[in-house]
């Protein structure tokens, strides 16, 4: 007798074997996905038990580790809004457990067994009790399931999602023996009282209001109007609903929060009887008239429906699994990754609602904060679903474009062109919303073409590329309009004008800390500027104007300095506390002054304080702001996109549009190797430059930033396939040294010898699996593919839980390996996929090292 099946983690060994990938591989004729359906028409989805745990039961709405991640891994499908767990306590079985729903920007479990299933032989009075029957628990790509085997019968629970509010249970019930039987069947749940780990429900919200109604086929769970920003937001008519496709007899506890549905039922002898659940969330009184329909139709047809998610998964698989990868045991290692790429994606895929207008595949359905769309993840993961699930992927493009900045936009007209940072259910108060989480203060790197370019290639869909291709070319333009300060056509990130980014004066706004004796000896003069400040507590000064910001930098003896336009411009890079936008803590610095100056820490400053300058048009009227570096590989994936666009221009028959698209592409390709490249340490940096600093437009401004210690940025133009080869060897040589990147999981985000390095740190040494997946793509680019498949298995087998039914997570350690951020991570989930996809030809990293 078994409880529960133990969840595979076949590890994946010798994972990854590389070819190159030419310099003309964006050339090729597009390779439809659809393609490979007839080769794999055949696979089996109980192949892929497993491959994630999605075992738990919750017992608190926040049941969070210490990354702020819900613990738990539950399954949702078709772009839901809620989802479902498999019980892993005895106490559970009979329920799937959960479900955890999303309160519009928060993912938050409401039960721990919201409806569990107990039965009683109406003549004997025995109860079944699951604990004691031989049972096999287990998850398939888009399916959760269990089974129970008494001597008597059996009981099977299958769920999958038939719509984007709905999921369905069938419960089949067989008779084993001889004679017809009668069943006592029972439903019961109870909604968790417990807030977080130190409160109550009552305590955290004590306005909040839920309760329990009946009818003959179900409940629902009515949840009341709640807006607390950074928590909890619902709208007066959510609810839960639990729709039967038998009547009941239910008894309500509302001061409990607790319900029980009772009904009988007869077998007859050595036959079946299926009884079907339908398990919907919604977070509007629209969205719940808009889908009674559908409920009445799949409960009085519930295997179509039932049969159609299954055929949609195995085209899942179909068109995204690789053909020739379908058999032997490297092979199936490497598609076991593959699979929990792509149920990790379709997990975090929400359907439109509230300002949410398409389908949007969100960072992480598990994690407190990632319940939106991101601009870069957006297009990361559009450019993986292009090959399992194109019309998602096109619609998670289209979801950030809703929200492209238009000329006549009563906000910022001075942005038209640019793509928001993130966009969630609720805009935020600027957009007369009260969402926290939406932000407009920056955008994120320019990847929108290099995504839409791989929807043509993987589907053939010239409109699609048609419909784009006008918004892509404003956001192009948008860079060299608001992030070009010295007008050279070397681009910087930025911050755009806000409200936390300068005062109503459009003066930019920081806050500076000073204690009292170093405050004591500072120039009058600089006294004098402070003194016009907003003194607050904790020795800051909030402070105003460009003028006054220069003085308090060129002094440099300040303790601290925040400047809001600096973390908008980190957000725009993407890396968001990178050591190259200045980051670095106290201690760092201490030891940074001590190496190189003395001690002298406002000296040693000097190297890591990012300096801002105003953007603005011909008539003066404020752009936003500049960081005082030209970013390397944001010029690299400007370059990019310029190649990208001249192919689409080339599609669309502009071949006037096409050849200047390509000769800038080939012109800033040049600068970038004459500009950006250190022949003392070969490898590329940004390079920064000071207002007196004479713009060139053809050659170099300024001067690298060598001191701010080297990170992934450096290998963009090999993943661009722009470096000069040379140049390129000896960017490997970094890569590969083990002082620098070649780390125990290799190519974090910050070399081991930079300055800021920790392996804790965010974007200053922990390992992201978007640079990992540039690096190896780069090394591959320029015929180094045996070190890229040698950096591949570093990754795979060392990379906690990746090779075995762990989540993918947000980022790893680059010394232990050790899981970090957050689960169910999006973009992890997407490069793995294009590792898979690009990368791999089913052999192990030895046998290439073998043949090369």
């Amino acid at each position: 007798m078994t409880s529960r099946l133990k969840i595979i983690t076949a590890g994946l060994i010798s994972f990854l074997s590389f070819h190159v990938v030419t310099p003309t591989r964006a050339e090729m004729a597009p390779v439809h996905a659809l393609a490979y359906k007839k080769e794999q028409a055949g696979i089996d989805l109980n192949r892929f038990r497993n491959t994630i745990d999605r075992f738990g039961v919750p017992t608190k709405h926040k049941d969070y580790d210490s990354y702020k991640n819900q613990r738990f891994n539950p399954l949702l499908d078709m772009g839901s809004w809620h989802g479902f767990l498999l019980p892993d306590d005895p106490a559970a079985y009979g329920a799937f457990t959960g479900p955890m729903i999303i309160a519009q920007e928060y993912s938050l479990f409401i039960a721990d067994k919201l409806e569990q299933l107990t039965i009683e032989d109406a003549d004997s009075k025995k109860t079944f009790d699951f604990a004691e029957a031989e049972s096999d628990h287990f998850s398939l790509p888009g399916a959760l399931v269990q089974r129970y085997r008494f001597a008597e019968l059996s009981v099977d629970f299958t769920l999958r999602f038939i719509s984007n509010r709905t999921a369905l249970v069938e419960t089949r019930l067989i008779n084993h023996t001889s004679q017809e039987k009668q069943f006592n069947l029972r439903w019961q749940g109870q909604l968790l009282s417990q807030w977080e780990q130190d409160k109550t429900v009552k305590q955290a919200l004590p306005e909040w209001t839920r309760s329990i109604t009946a009818a003959k086929n179900g409940v629902q769970i009515h949840f009341g109007e709640v807006r607390e920003t950074w928590h909890i937001l619902t709208d007066a008519s959510s609810r839960y609903q639990i729709t039967r496709s038998v009547d009941a007899t239910t008894k309500l506890d509302n001061e409990k929060h607790t319900y029980a549905s009772s009904a009988q039922l007869s077998v007859a002898a050595n036959q079946e009887v299926r009884l079907y659940t339908s398990h919907s969330y919604f977070h509007t009184q629209e969205e719940a008239d808009q889908e009674q329909d559908k409920i009445k139709q799949a409960l009085a047809a519930p295997e179509k429906h039932l049969q159609a998610s299954q055929t949609r998964w195995r085209n899942y698989l179909t068109t995204g699994l690789k053909p020739g990868l379908t058999a032997g045991k490297n092979s199936d290692q490497q598609n076991r990754v593959a699979v929990k790429a792509i149920e990790t994606l379709n997990g975090n895929w929400r359907s439109p609602a509230g300002k949410l207008l398409h389908n949007s595949v969100t960072p992480s359905v598990t994690a407190r904060w990632f319940n939106g769309a991101w601009a870069w993840d957006s297009w990361k993961h559009a450019y993986a679903m292009a090959y399992f699930n194109p019309e998602i992927a096109k619609d998670n493009i289209r979801a950030l474009f809703d929200y492209q900045v238009s000329q006549n936009d009563t906000l910022r007209p001075q942005d038209h062109g640019m793509v928001l940072d993130a966009i969630f259910y609720n805009k935020d108060a600027d957009r007369k919303g009260d969402g926290g989480n939406w932000n407009e203060r920056n955008t994120k790197p320019p990847l929108a073409s290099w995504a839409v370019w791989q929807l043509y290639l993987a589907t053939g869909d010239l409109a699609f590329v048609e419909e784009m291709y006008p918004k892509l070319q404003q956001y192009h333009l948008w860079w060299y309009r608001n992030r070009d300060h010295n007008r050279n056509g070397l681009v910087e990130y930025g911050a755009t004008k806000h409200r936390l980014h300068n005062d109503e004066n459009d003066r930019l706004t920081f806050k500076v800390q000073y204690f009292q004796p170093v405050f004591s000896s500072l120039i009058p003069a600089l006294k004098n500027q402070l003194n016009q400040c907003k003194q607050q507590n904790g020795n800051w000064f909030l402070c105003a104007g460009m003028e006054r910001y220069e003085a308090v930098l060129d002094n440099g003896q300040y303790q601290d300095i925040d400047i809001g336009a600096q973390h908008a411009s980190a957000w725009e890079s993407g890396m968001d506390n990178a050591a190259r936008f200045g980051f670095l803590n106290q201690n760092q610095l201490n030891s940074y002054a001590g190496k190189h100056y003395n001690g002298n820490t406002a000296q040693a400053r000097n190297d890591w304080q990012v300096r801002f300058y105003e953007n603005r048009n011909d008539s003066g009227e404020l752009l936003g702001f500049s960081l005082n570096q030209e970013s390397v590989e944001l010029n690299t994936y400007l370059a990019h996109e310029k190649s990208l666009l001249a192919k689409m221009a080339e599609l669309l028959r502009l071949p006037k549009q096409a050849e200047t698209y390509r000769s800038q592409a080939n012109a800033l390709a040049t600068r970038i190797n004459q500009c950006f490249f250190d022949e003392t340490s070969g490898f590329y940096y940004d390079r920064s430059f000071d207002r007196s600093d004479q713009a060139e437009k053809t050659g170099c401004t300024g001067k690298l930033l060598v001191a701010r210690g080297r990170g992934p940025e450096g290998w963009s133009p090999l993943w661009a396939n722009i470096a000069d080869p040379e140049k390129a060897r000896r960017v490997k040589n970094v890569m590969l040294n083990s002082e620098e990147f070649n780390t125990k999981v290799p190519l974090g985000t910050a070399a081991l010898s930079n300055p800021a390095y920790h392996p804790d740190s965010y974007w200053r040494g922990r390992v992201w699996l978007d640079q990992l997946y540039f690096g190896l793509t780069a090394l591959d680019n320029y015929g180094y593919k045996n070190d890229a498949a040698r950096l591949a298995d570093k990754l795979l087998h060392n990379a906690q839980g990746l090779s075995g039914s762990g989540a993918i997570r947000e980022n790893y350690n680059p010394e232990t390996g050790e899981v970090q951020g957050a689960t169910n991570f999006s973009w992890s989930a997407a490069h793995l996929f294009m590792l898979y996809r690009e990368l791999l030809n089913g052999q192990s990293a030895k046998l290439a090292q073998r043949s090369d």
